[in-house]
């Protein structure tokens, strides 16, 4: 469930490109208007791909989108939508997302014993403007990076196709835990990868220190009344911006 707008970790970005990054901002979808920009864009964005085919309604919207347990975020520059990712957090009694129902025989059981996953998925990126700010798609995944922290999550998700695989092995540092099959609505097979967070985090931020983030930064995203909340241990230090280009 991710845009043919892939990270590319050799992008050193130019002085206009980090800019740009003063200027984002990362806005829940919670009006009816502001979703249905992101369920277009999400229709926009894997036709361009061929990861679907066209439909009269041009708009990609599932059973999960107003879930209890799910974040929809638009990541805006200028005010205008360039990308979209949802993050899901499950939990022993919050299961609802597309990984759980793909892949429910290798989560449930996890999820049983207590495990905590960040399931991040319906990522893309406007495929003109991804092209003139290549550092789009890390400003993106840095909202499951920041939900990871603040959820005190043990694992990762990600629903990736097989092409894509060996990029998220080697730049996030998952490994394969199931095969791709078909999901509903799309063409092209996914298979699940995850990685253990407390056990990779270290070498992923000190590669892309961007990903960091502040605890207030995460509240202000993520809080909600009766959800769980990370520990004072695992707070991260306050994000300052550096550069999202992997550090050697």
């Amino acid at each position: 469930m991710r845009s043919a707008v892939e990270p590319n970790p050799t992008i050193v970005p130019s002085a206009k490109s980090l800019e740009l990054l003063d200027l984002v901002d990362y806005h829940l979808a919670e009006t009816p208007e502001a979703k249905e920009e992101i369920y277009n864009l999400r229709y926009r964005a894997y036709l361009r791909e061929g990861a679907i085919r066209p439909s009269a309604d041009e708009r990609v919207v599932d059973q999960f989108e107003d879930a209890p347990n799910a974040w929809t975020f638009g990541v805006y520059f200028h005010g205008e939508l360039y990308s979209s990712i949802r993050i899901s957090v499950l939990t022993s009694e919050w299961r609802l997302s597309p990984s759980v129902e793909l892949f429910g025989e290798v989560l449930h059981p996890r999820l049983d014993k207590g495990e905590v996953f960040i399931d991040s998925t319906r990522f893309v990126a406007d495929p003109d403007k991804a092209r003139t700010f290549p550092e789009l798609p890390y400003v993106t995944v840095r909202l499951g990076s920041m939900a990871g922290v603040h959820f005190n999550a043990d694992y990762g998700l990600a629903i990736v196709r097989a092409e894509h695989q060996a990029f998220y092995r080697r730049v996030f540092l998952q490994e394969a835990w199931c095969e791709p099959r078909l999901y509903p609505g799309l063409v092209k097979p996914v298979g699940l990868m995850a990685a253990h967070l407390p056990s990779v985090r270290d070498r992923v931020l000190a590669r892309y220190p961007f990903l960091r983030s502040s605890a207030f930064e995460r509240r202000m995203l993520f809080d909600r009344a009766g959800e769980r909340h990370s520990s004072p241990d695992s707070i991260d230090s306050a994000f300052e911006r550096t550069s999202i280009v992997p550090q050697s």
